[in-house]
């Protein structure tokens, strides 16, 4: 079958779509979902004020989704680190791992008491893990992709420990969680 001279065909595998998001441009999505999380939280009050708290009893949506989150998240954590590294179902569940990080970082930006908190912002300590988390999740997942695995794993242990670390400060007395399981 005869081609034209202008016409040639490629052998080459390779595929842009393959290729993995940049760290920049990671790290950039990740600021900015931050910037507007915190926008929105700050713009309607946030749901851990006393008048969220006062008209859901306690549990308004946001800290339904985080703590439902946090907890699976706590549970399959270990799961996925201590499991056999790199095969297909180490990948399936580290990536719902960090799905279940993310929501738990994003619903806890609607978490805060407006006017209380570092500053008058709402926001307390904790919220750094927020800002850690939705920083840190992306960068394993881009550390695994370059084949930096001592990285990637260093990068998801800290995390797990940093889920860990918050949620026993969220248990401390006088505070909602505390409160609810400790009375």
């Amino acid at each position: 079958m005869p081609t034209s001279a202008n016409h040639t065909v490629s052998n080459d595998t390779t595929t842009d779509s393959a290729r993995p998001p940049s760290l920049l441009s990671t790290a950039a999505i990740t600021i900015m979902a931050t910037m507007i999380m915190t926008g929105i939280s700050m713009v309607f009050g946030g749901f851990g004020s006393q008048d969220a708290m006062q008209t859901s009893r306690g549990i308004s949506l946001p800290i339904l989704v985080h703590v439902v989150t946090a907890l699976a998240a706590l549970l399959l954590g270990p799961i996925v680190l201590l499991r056999r590294k790199g095969d297909r179902w180490h990948r399936r569940l580290g990536r719902v791992w960090v799905l279940l990080m993310v929501v738990t970082a994003l619903a806890s930006a609607f978490i805060r008491s407006p006017g209380a908190g570092l500053f008058g912002t709402g926001f307390s300590a904790l919220h750094l893990f927020t800002v850690w988390t939705l920083i840190s999740a992306p960068l394993g997942i881009w550390l695994a992709s370059q084949k930096r695995i001592a990285a990637h794993q260093g990068m998801m242990t800290g995390l797990y420990i940093g889920l860990v670390l918050a949620g026993s400060f969220t248990l401390i007395p006088g505070r909602l969680l505390g409160t609810l399981v400790f009375g």
